[in-house]
């Protein structure tokens, strides 16, 4: 199996910060894998909710996880600093594939990468919705990436 490549910053129209915690490094000494896919979810939902409407407690339209994957690239570990690039890959109907990027405050390679796709839903039936809503799809697009 090959090693992906990894994408540069310029890969990224929006980052985001975060700060690691001391109980982020694991037994080895550095921050351990499911602390990532966590710095995932915090990136991109929280830039959602600023900037694209997303209302996590009294909306109607929620984002479910079904899918997601990292590669990693080089070690990081409290205090590091860290940015989160966010670009959209695809964005479907009630669908959308982010490409996330962490990496080491100022780096140009990732630390990691990797990717996640979250299906809309309504909140009370779990099913798909007929389309993002607009301001959501407007904001999405903003960061899309080929």
């Amino acid at each position: 199996m090959s090693r992906p490549e990894a994408r540069l910053r310029d890969a990224y129209p929006l980052f985001r910060p975060i700060q690691t915690r001391w109980m982020d490094n694991d037994v080895y000494g550095h921050v351990n894998n499911v602390v990532y896919y966590s710095w995932f979810d915090t990136a991109v939902n929280g830039w959602l909710i600023e900037a694209a409407g997303l209302d996590i407690h009294e909306g109607n339209v929620i984002g479910l996880v079904i899918e997601t994957q990292c590669n990693y690239f080089a070690p990081l570990a409290f205090p590091d600093r860290i940015e989160a690039g966010i670009a959209t890959a695809h964005i479907g109907r009630s669908s959308v594939r982010y490409q996330i990027g962490l990496f080491a405050e100022g780096a140009d390679k990732p630390a990691a990468q990797g990717h996640f796709v979250h299906v809309y839903v309504d909140r009370d039936g779990r099913r798909p919705v007929a389309a993002l809503p607009e301001k959501m799809r407007a904001a999405l697009e903003m960061i899309q990436r080929p």
